[in-house]
């Protein structure tokens, strides 16, 4: 079974919450097994509008879905956290990206993986460092190199943690 690594991120009502329920959901996805979760971290927004800080985790583990499969999974996570697409990086009650696929590039319409951003950025690279720092970014290199090198500006742990319940 392909490594996943999906991103999550709220800055829209009850941040934790909503993670929480969103990793509840993603934990019942038939076919999708996760193993690992980072801690949360509050990080400021990059790109687009103002809008309050985001609370962002990774979560790794494997599957045995299609990655549109997996896409089409992790929005309907989204659309019942209420996940809206009005304003290009704007304000949004759940965000979930697939970050990784085993060690395949996929291009796909509506998917690149890795995510495009994911190796320049220190919200996505923190946490996930912190749970699969030997997983390689496609193309970039292992994810703890990679955040060694972006660095943690803007990215705050916090006393948060989720739980992976229930199973897919």
């Amino acid at each position: 079974m392909p490594s996943v690594a999906l991103a999550l991120g709220s800055n829209v009502g009850d941040r934790l919450a909503t993670l929480q329920g969103a990793l509840d959901d993603l934990a019942m996805v038939p076919g999708l097994d996760l193993d690992h979760v980072s801690s949360v971290y509050q990080t400021a927004p990059v790109g687009g509008p103002e809008q309050d800080d985001f609370l962002n985790a990774v979560v790794v583990g494997s599957t045995t879905l299609e990655p549109l499969a997996l896409l089409a999974a992790t929005q309907g996570v989204e659309n019942r956290w209420h996940r809206t697409r009005d304003v290009h990086w704007g304000p949004r009650t759940l965000d979930i990206d697939i970050l990784a696929f085993g060690a395949d590039r996929v291009d796909l319409p509506g998917l690149v993986v890795p995510h495009p951003r994911a190796h320049e950025r220190g919200f996505v690279l923190v946490p996930w460092a912190e749970v699969a720092p030997q997983q390689e970014v496609v193309g970039h290199g292992l994810v703890a190199a990679l955040a060694g090198a972006v660095g943690s500006d803007g990215v705050q742990p916090t006393t948060h943690h989720l739980t992976i319940r229930g199973e897919g």
